[in-house]
Parts: C-alpha cells; sequence; structure tokens
C-alpha cells in the first residue's frame, strides 16, 4: 500500500490497514467499471459517501457507528476491486469468503463489529441498490423503467443529481466523512493517513 503496510490478502491483519489507503485506492476504483458517462469515473468513494447519506435519510437517528459501517460498506474494493454482482456469484464462495475476511479486519481496525448485525446490513444494502439506481439511470444508460426492476425505487422523498468528481477530490470528500464519523464514534486515524496526493 501508498501508506508502507503489507496486507496479507489470504490473512489481512486489522493493524496493516489504514484509511488513507482506503480512501486513495476508493477514488480511483470506478463503479461500472468505468462504463459510464462523463469527464471523471464514478469512484466507489463517491459512491460511499452517497450510501451513507440515503442510510440515513432512510433512518434519521442512524447511530454514527453504523453510518461508519455504511461509509465502508464497500471499502473492501481498495484492494479487490468493484465487482459487478453475478461476476462475485460466479466466482462462488471461496471469494465471498476471502472479501468477508477482509471487510471483518477493516471493521475490527475501525472499532466497528466484524459483523453488523442484520437490520444495518439491510438498510445499508437498501441505501446500496439506491444509489444504483441513480447511477444507473444518470450515468450507465439505463431507462428508468429497467433500474426500477433491478433496484427498486428509491426511498421516498430523496432524490440525487450525480456529478462524478475527479479522484483527488473524491478522495478528500471521504476522508473527512470519515473523520467527522470518526470523531463521533470515537476513533481517529493516525495523522499522516489525511495525505490525499
Amino acid at each position: 500500500m501508498l501508506s508502507g503496510r503489507r496486507l496479507d490478502l489470504l490473512d489481512p491483519s486489522p493493524f496493516d490497514i489504514e484509511i488513507g489507503d482506503i480512501a486513495h485506492g476508493l477514488a480511483r476504483v470506478a463503479r461500472w467499471n468505468g462504463q459510464t458517462i462523463g469527464e471523471h469515473a464514478f469512484s466507489v468513494a463517491q459512491h460511499s459517501c452517497v450510501v451513507e447519506e440515503i442510510a440515513v435519510h432512510m433512518k434519521p437517528d442512524l447511530d454514527p457507528k453504523w453510518r461508519l459501517a455504511a461509509l465502508l460498506h464497500d471499502a473492501s474494493e481498495y484492494v479487490i476491486g468493484d465487482m459487478i454482482s453475478p461476476f462475485k456469484a460466479a466466482l462462488g464462495v471461496s471469494y465471498k469468503a476471502f472479501e468477508a475476511r477482509l471487510e471483518d479486519a477493516i471493521h475490527v481496525r475501525f472499532g466497528l463489529p466484524p459483523k453488523s448485525p442484520v437490520a444495518i446490513k439491510t438498510l445499508i444494502k437498501k441505501a446500496d441498490r439506491a444509489c444504483a439506481f441513480f447511477e444507473a439511470t444518470q450515468l450507465a444508460g439505463f431507462g428508468r423503467a429497467e433500474s426500477l426492476k433491478i433496484f427498486g425505487a428509491p426511498p421516498a422523498g430523496y432524490d440525487l443529481t450525480i456529478d462524478p468528481l475527479p479522484a483527488p477530490i473524491a478522495q478528500a470528500r471521504y476522508l473527512e466523512r470519515f473523520r467527522v464519523l470518526g470523531e463521533a464514534v470515537g476513533i481517529m486515524p493516525a495523522p499522516d493517513a489525511w495525505h490525499t496526493e
């Protein structure tokens, strides 16, 4: 990793995970494998910030630690990239187990339970699908009817106009969201994690 950390992919340790590495990687991983319109790809970092926002729209009293879980819901992709769900399914259980081990280590690193409660996982998944609805219709060439069929309707009262950000700006926004939520939860990373270049 750019931080100098060496992460064992088969047995990831929470001690080798840095938020600066996560933010840097996610800001450079494109949703939809980059098959979107516009000058910039819609990054996983920007997507993650939106998912946290949607989760709070759906549950305004959401505890900060679960808001942090929403922000980190795709954090493993800083190492493994963003794969579409059908491809993940085709790879089978070993891929899912690998992804789960990495997600558990990320959660532990930032003071969250390794596994989120089912209700929280369900909420985050709904917020993730709502964000995907907007991405599909605004960036990936899907019609509204097709997006509704695949992703379902976004939550009532929530609307989004997506403007994909350059990687350094997406990275800085992700880190800022993490800082705010980290302070609310009572965890803070090392100062060098805030390097955004």
